[in-house]
């Protein structure tokens, strides 16, 4: 063993365990019969994600359903603020818009995928992430630059982050056939949240499985409003037109056809009706503005290994969204404003893998997908875009080194019924990463990646009024990091601790965004801005195990980043941090599981933000912090599995804003019971 080697085991091995052993902590060790087949304990799943985590070449975070279960999170955007690196805005309750952006470089960047396939809008390259319920999924990765994963459809190499949903898959044990799940939420601010999920197998080989959830909520949570002129004057005020309905509808068929054949069919059906609340000021609080959405997609995932070296797959999707906003009371010819905007996506993929050897690994991916929009606007362009992504890439592998590169080539052809057209575009993007192993019996790795990709307009910049500008070109960035990670099982007391630390820089060009033109009332979309942006992301979990019937963890990060306009010298934002963009953030949660009842606590904390570019006094947000408790309990009546839970959240009372002018609900309390048969 190296000196370094030797080093860590003395710290984590003696100094930990041989400690602990002395003070008598220790239980007596159990007897392993090695010629017995254990079951796996739920734990092991977890550790397996943990591993992926420290494995991995770029940053990758992963909540797996167990760690999901002990946040106190509602919604995926919940749960998304714990990832170290991101930024979710969040524009107040539970219908505000949310979207995720990763290390700073915007929500256009970051991809989401739900099971294998990414979701798209190309009329904002925005996605709400507000909209999908925590209740049918089984995990969420977020990853940096992309994932370890070259066997996956060309569009996950064509961003510069990933948030990837994955949901249930049907497991049926002690030769049941049926699986039912209800669960029944309620709690503060008129929550009523009722969902059902069935699976159903039908056969060794299918399997079918249903899943629907409605939730509803007033939002009518009080907040206080500061004014005057050192806002040393407060009134005490309710949040107006926030309540929210919606209802989700999943059917998905499973076809298990061998070990190297799997087929899976997802339908999807989601509508939402939600009062879009006015920014909070003094002696106005009217709002009557609303939002309709819409969405359905199909969509088909097909894998087939035909040898040890030969793996084919094929993704297909038909998807279709719809959205109305009114506002009744603007002050126009017609006394209202009213727009219905349609989107259609028609998307297929396919991919191949070749394993030329153990070690080495090559991968091609080719997308196609076309993107229409319609909208009841005046001189609307009607807009349709033809995308065709083809991905090549190699992985190779051995003890002490895991390298991959791959080469994205995409073509963009832009059409219109009305107006002029976007140019087309043809783009190649390079990725390149690598994980060094230096020690054999230590999990220490350094890990570095490039990756050099950019993000198209989207329809609202090209073809919105007189703001769009079909001239735009697209947002580059450039990503490097280099990044420790470490990992060790050091004893029965301590069974993991894992360790990472990424330091990054990025760096965009051709930022699109809003500038006046002719005059203060008419703007246009420009490629102006340029951004530099460094920063340091640190994670670390462990898992401490005092006895067999008792488990704690604790889990953390903690990100410090310098987000800096660099577009202008000499100008007023010039060397400022960008908008919304916090220098230091964090979460972390403690958990503690019993045979009688399960504790959680967990907190988020963001420093001060400003709302514009320039960073002075009169655009500053305060820091803030968010503090949340659970206890839930586990019973069995007759053949049912019961959960309780009981949630208080925001603790501390605290109305803090993400976004300026938009407070964010104080302390509330949340109620789950939820049946298993």
């Amino acid at each position: 063993m190296n000196i370094f080697g030797r080093i860590l085991h003395r710290i984590t091995g003696l100094t930990v365990c041989g400690l602990l052993s002395a003070t008598g902590l220790f239980a007596q060790q159990q007897k392993v019969d090695t010629a017995h087949i254990y079951s796996l304990p739920e734990v092991s799943v977890s550790e397996v994600y943990q591993t992926r985590e420290v494995r991995a070449m770029a940053p990758t975070q992963v909540l797996s359903r167990e760690k999901l279960n002990s946040l106190n999170v509602l919604q995926v955007s919940d749960a998304v603020k714990h990832f170290a690196g991101v930024t979710v805005k969040d524009y107040g309750g539970i219908g505000g818009l949310k979207t995720v952006s990763v290390r700073s470089l915007g929500a256009e960047h970051t991809a989401v995928g739900y099971d294998g396939i990414t979701i798209s809008d190309c009329q904002t390259g925005q996605i709400d992430i507000g909209r999908f319920s925590l209740d049918n999924v089984d995990r969420l990765s977020l990853s940096n630059g992309q994932s370890d994963n070259i066997f996956q459809p060309a569009r996950f190499f064509a961003s510069a982050g990933i948030l990837d949903i994955q949901t249930l898959t049907p497991q049926f044990k002690d030769n049941k056939r049926t699986n039912v799940i209800g669960a029944f939420k309620t709690g503060s601010w008129g929550l009523v949240n009722p969902s059902i999920l069935i699976e159903q197998a039908l056969n060794r080989k299918w399997a079918v499985s249903a899943n629907a959830e409605w939730m509803s909520a007033d939002g009518h949570y009080p907040y206080t409003i500061y004014y005057g002129e050192n806002g040393d004057l407060t009134s005490k005020e309710k949040r107006k037109n926030t309540e929210i309905k919606t209802l989700r509808a999943e059917a998905s068929v499973f076809g298990n056809f061998s070990d190297t054949e799997q087929w899976k069919l997802k339908a999807y059906y989601y509508q939402s009706s939600r009062g879009l609340p006015n920014a909070t000021t003094y002696y106005y609080d009217y709002a009557s503005q609303h939002l309709w959405d819409k969405n359905v997609f199909v969509q088909s995932r097909y894998k087939k290994e035909f040898s040890r070296q030969w793996v084919f797959q094929t993704s297909a999707k038909w998807n279709w969204s719809y959205q109305r906003y009114l506002d009744p009371d603007y002050k126009g010819t017609e006394g209202k404003t009213e727009n219905n905007y349609y989107q259609q996506e028609y998307y297929l993929s396919a991919s191949v893998l070749y394993r030329l050897i153990d070690n080495l690994s090559f991968s091609l991916s080719t997308d196609g997908s076309i993107n229409t929009m319609n909208a009841d606007l005046k001189a609307f362009a009607y807009p349709t875009r033809y995308s065709w992504l083809t991905a090549v890439s190699g992985k190779y592998v051995n003890e002490w080194v895991t390298a991959s590169a791959s080469v994205l080539a995409t073509v963009v052809n832009e059409r219109v019924k009305t107006g002029i057209a976007a140019p087309n575009h043809r783009r190649w993007s390079p990725y390149a990463s690598v994980s060094f192993k230096p020690f054999e019996s230590e999990e220490f790795r350094i890990r570095l990646f490039y990756k050099d990709i950019f993000r198209l307009p989207n329809f609202n910049d090209l073809y919105y009024g007189q703001v769009g500008n079909t001239n735009l070109k697209p947002e580059s960035t450039s990503q490097y990091n280099v990044g420790l990670t470490y990992s060790k099982a050091v004893c029965d007391f301590v069974p993991y601790v894992s360790v990472t630390a990424d330091a990054y820089y990025n760096r965009v060009k051709d930022k699109i965004i809003a500038i006046p033109t002719k005059n203060l009332f008419v703007w246009s979309m420009v490629n102006l801005g340029k951004v530099d942006i460094k920063g340091i992301d640190i994670t670390g979990n462990i898992q401490l195990k005092p006895w067999d019937k008792l488990r704690v963890t604790l889990s953390g990060n903690y990100t410090y980043q310098r987000a800096l306009d660099v577009t202008e010298p000499g100008s007023k934002t010039y060397e400022h941090q960008i908008a919304y963009t916090p220098r230091v953030s964090g979460s972390g949660q403690a958990g503690i599981e019993t045979p009688w009842v399960n504790l959680s606590y967990s907190f988020l904390f963001s420093g001060k933000r400003y709302m514009l570019g320039q960073n002075i006094r009169e655009n500053r947000l305060d820091s803030y912090s968010d503090h949340s408790l659970s206890a839930s309990r586990d019973l069995k009546l007759w053949n049912l599995h019961t959960s309780l839970s009981v949630e208080v959240l925001n603790l501390l009372n605290k109305n803090y804003e993400i976004v300026k002018n938009f407070p964010m609900p104080g302390r509330s309390v949340r109620a789950t019971i939820k049946v298993r048969y």
